[in-house]
Order: structure tokens, then C-alpha cells, then sequence
């Protein structure tokens, strides 16, 4: 049981980041489709499950212990596995760069503090971090991603009051078709992480018993999350789209507390991620090439910092789900 409630733990933490506790995600695959989100949602998460329990079995069945060799037995096709690696580490590059701009997107929202000091700060923590040790950084997660689920889950029960007056008064359709394809999305470019993380995991899970439960309650979990913010977003539906963070400003209708906890966990959920990501992408670099690799990727992420968190999150996701559409298709299509 302290197996599965671990696995369960660290995939829910590796699915749920800043960009999915700031509400950007779920606005933007979910929210602005209207009545069909909800249902686009469920499918989502659905999927995840299905994907994780798919990835699961090819592992124990085939026992794979590294990307590489999932990456052999789902495709044959060397050039396909080569684009699939480029695309993680792309995918890390990017995360650590919206993770720097979210950081910056908090400060300049919250207090109107000009973008490029809270960047030029945040560049400099990473920095130092990099070339230390960033092991207790990163392990800071297992006990950050159950405080915000307990967090949105109390938000949750304080909304329900709400959410039918704002369910009836704001939510519309619209969009038509476009919401199962962008439910689609996010399960795909989640899983860009997601399967790695899982592969590593894969020792835990020997057991098909074992991989049924992970897979259900973590489809479960992420489902009810997920419907809590959607439905904590119609709140702010008039202004979610114009904001950088807005569960932040929506966190404030249940008073300043709230609002400063959840910015709080917030942030250090954006360092962690930020942390997390730009070291997974480092490590794919020679080690002579380390330190200087960690002072490029920070000094350009203060310049990628004026694009904007938002504008980031809606541009490149969605970019980054396509590309992930091949893995997710080879996976689905393979009897384990």
C-alpha cells in the first residue's frame, strides 16, 4: 500500500505543476470550451490513466529500465526515437523558461514589480542551485504537491456554495469540436514527463493488481482536482483570460489569506519545477559543457521572460501536445 500511495504521489506531482495550480492549463485546454470542458476534462484524464497504466505493463512485461529501451520496443524507427528525445529535452528547456516567467508573471500581477527584476532574481537562484546540489530542491515536491491538493481540495468545498449559480450565469458552449482535440493535447504533451518518471517507477509496480489501482486512482484524483479549478475558474471567467496567474486573484473572494497561501505554494512550486526541469536538461549536456550550459539557460531566461507566462503556456503546450500525439499513438497501438 506505501508503493502504490508513493507512485500515486509522484505522478500526480509530476502531472500537476505550476501551470495546472495557476489555472493557465485548465483555462486554456479546458475552461474556454465551455459546457463540453468538463467533459473534455474527464476524457483527459481518462487517457492519463490509460497511458499510465499502458506504460506500466510494457515495462514489467518487457522489463524496461531506461527511456532508451521503452523507446526500442514502442518503434523500431531510429530517427522517430531520436526526435522523441530531442522533444524531452526541448520540453525541459521550455518548462524551465515559463517556470522563470510565471515566477516573474507573480510579482508584476501581485505587486507591479517590473518583469525583469523577480526574472533577473529567480535566474540567479536557479544558478546557484544548479551548480550546488539540488536534490533536497527537488525532493521538496513530495511534500508540496499533497499540501496543494489538500489546498484546492479545501478551495473546493468553500466553492460549492457557488458553483451552480456560476455554472448556470457564466458557462456557455462554444468552440464546437475543438475541445476533444485539445483534451487530447494535454494528456499527450503531460506525458512527455510523465513516461520517463514512470519508467523509473516501473520497479515499484511488478504487480498487475498494483498497476490497475495506480492507474484508476490517479485518473480519479486528476479528475476531481482538474473539476475543482474549472469550476473555481468560472468564478473569474470574465477576467481569467486576461490574467498571467488567475487563481490568485480568484484565491482573494475567499479572503487575503487564501489568496497569499496559494500564492506562496505557488511559487515554491514554481521553483521546484524550475529546478526540476532545467537539471533534467543540463544532465543531458557533456559535463564540461554543464557550467556553461547553466549560465545560458539562465541569462536566457530573463529574455524570454517579456513574452509572458500565458502567452507562453498557450503557445508552446499546445505545440509540445502534437509532437507528443506520435508516442501516445505507438503506445496505445502496442500489445504489451
Amino acid at each position: 500500500m506505501r508503493d502504490i500511495l508513493k507512485t500515486i504521489f509522484v505522478i500526480i506531482g509530476t502531472m500537476i505543476g505550476a501551470g495546472f495550480a495557476s489555472g493557465q492549463e485548465i483555462y486554456l485546454f479546458f475552461n474556454r470550451y465551455g459546457t463540453m470542458g468538463i467533459l473534455g476534462l474527464i476524457i483527459s484524464c481518462t487517457l492519463a490513466g490509460i497511458i499510465i497504466y499502458k506504460v506500466f505493463q510494457i515495462v514489467k512485461n518487457k522489463k524496461i529500465h531506461t527511456y532508451s529501451e521503452f523507446l526500442e520496443n514502442i518503434s523500431s524507427n531510429k530517427k522517430i526515437n531520436k526526435i522523441m528525445q530531442i522533444m524531452i529535452q526541448g520540453f525541459l528547456l521550455v518548462s524551465f523558461y515559463i517556470m522563470v516567467a510565471g515566477f516573474s508573471a507573480y510579482f508584476n500581477q501581485e505587486f507591479g514589480i517590473l518583469i525583469y527584476i523577480p526574472a533577473v532574481i529567480m535566474a540567479i537562484l536557479c544558478y546557484i542551485t544548479f551548480i550546488n546540489d539540488t536534490k533536497g530542491i527537488v525532493y521538496i515536491n513530495t511534500i508540496l504537491i499533497p499540501l496543494l491538493c489538500a489546498f484546492i481540495f479545501y478551495l473546493g468545498i468553500k466553492n460549492l456554495g457557488f458553483t451552480n449559480t456560476y455554472f448556470e450565469n457564466n458557462i456557455i458552449i462554444n468552440y464546437q469540436w475543438g475541445w476533444l482535440f485539445s483534451s487530447i493535447l494535454y494528456a499527450s504533451y503531460n506525458s512527455i514527463l510523465l513516461i520517463p518518471i514512470l519508467i523509473e517507477l516501473g520497479n515499484y509496480m511488478n504487480e498487475k493488481n498494483k498497476i490497475k489501482k495506480v492507474s484508476i486512482w490517479c485518473a480519479i484524483i486528476l479528475s476531481v482536482i482538474g473539476l475543482i479549478l474549472f469550476f473555481l475558474l468560472l468564478k473569474g471567467i470574465n477576467y481569467a483570460q486576461n490574467l498571467e496567474l488567475p487563481m490568485i486573484q480568484i484565491t482573494k473572494d475567499f479572503g487575503n489569506i487564501h489568496s497569499i497561501i496559494y500564492g506562496i505554494v505557488i511559487l515554491i512550486a514554481i521553483f521546484t519545477t524550475a529546478i526540476s526541469s532545467g537539471y533534467g536538461f543540463l544532465k543531458s549536456l557533456p559535463n564540461k559543457r554543464y557550467k556553461v550550459g547553466t549560465i545560458i539557460i539562465c541569462l536566457t531566461s530573463i529574455l524570454v521572460v517579456p513574452i509572458g507566462f500565458s502567452n507562453l503556456v498557450n503557445l508552446l503546450y499546445p505545440i509540445f501536445g502534437v509532437l507528443g500525439l506520435v508516442q501516445i499513438f505507438k503506445i496505445l497501438r502496442l500489445k504489451h
